[in-house]
């Protein structure tokens, strides 16, 4: 299950399925489908939680070990990852409790991470006789460098929040009292810039590194020809000259 709260300038997805610690199984990737379908139409920054002191224990084993090859090429969960990694506004994943397998996978597909001092990331896929084929293989190295990811992945060990902080994994630990003000504060900030030009970084940031700059002097012609690039910077130069 996926309960989503929304508001003018972001959306609050929280997973929720606490008989199952939150694992993801093939409703809640119908949900995330439908929920990024929505936020495509009408960009907003998405907040990504968990319920239950658990952000999500890894995908639906049950489920998991019924599939077959064909549904491996289907990438079930890969695709529904690489859609929410692709939303026009940022992904702010609050992680708290386990976030394992294709728990952590997701967090990985956000933009921003932070986490709770309770939080676990990992991915034992190995240990299950799979590997971790939702993005982990190639996000993580992104995230934390080949080496740490590689060391991870490899062993399947579970890290706690001080290392996630530590190797950049997240950017922030808060009291679980706080991390959805947290994550909120982040969102805060976000909408006090122009979603012009957070959608545009963000997809220049998404970009690889053969299309800079081309792609960084394209985005900013746009942006150069809007008329709140003018309404913002007037505003900015009035503010100076008081």
């Amino acid at each position: 299950m996926l309960r989503v709260e929304r508001g003018a300038d972001r959306v609050v997805a929280v997973l929720d399925r606490p008989e199952k610690r939150n694992a993801i199984d093939q409703a809640t990737i119908d949900a995330i489908h439908a929920l990024c379908a929505e936020l495509e139409a009408e960009p907003r920054t998405l907040i990504l939680t968990g319920a239950g002191r658990v952000f999500a224990s890894g995908a639906d084993i049950a489920q998991l070990r019924e599939r077959r090859a064909a549904d491996a090429l289907a990438g079930i969960n890969a695709n529904a990852f690489v859609r929410v990694n692709e939303l026009p506004m940022p992904v702010i994943a609050a992680i708290d409790g386990w976030a394992l397998g294709g728990g952590a996978e997701l967090a990985y597909a956000a933009d921003i991470r932070i986490a709770t001092p309770d939080a676990k990331f990992g991915n034992p896929e190995t240990g299950l006789g799979i590997i971790p084929a939702a993005g982990a293989t190639w996000r993580l190295k992104e995230i934390v460098g080949e080496a740490r990811a590689s060391e991870l992945l490899l062993t399947g060990r579970i890290i706690d929040a001080a290392e996630a902080l530590s190797i950049g994994l997240v950017t922030g630990v808060h009291p679980a009292a706080d991390l959805l003000a947290g994550a909120h504060a982040i969102a805060d900030r976000i909408a006090r810039n122009d979603p012009a030009a957070t959608i545009a970084t963000k997809r220049v940031l998404r970009a690889p590194r053969s299309e800079h700059p081309q792609v960084d002097l394209e985005e900013q012609s746009v942006l150069f020809e809007s008329p709140e690039k003018h309404r913002r910077m007037t505003e900015f130069l009035e503010r100076r000259a008081k």
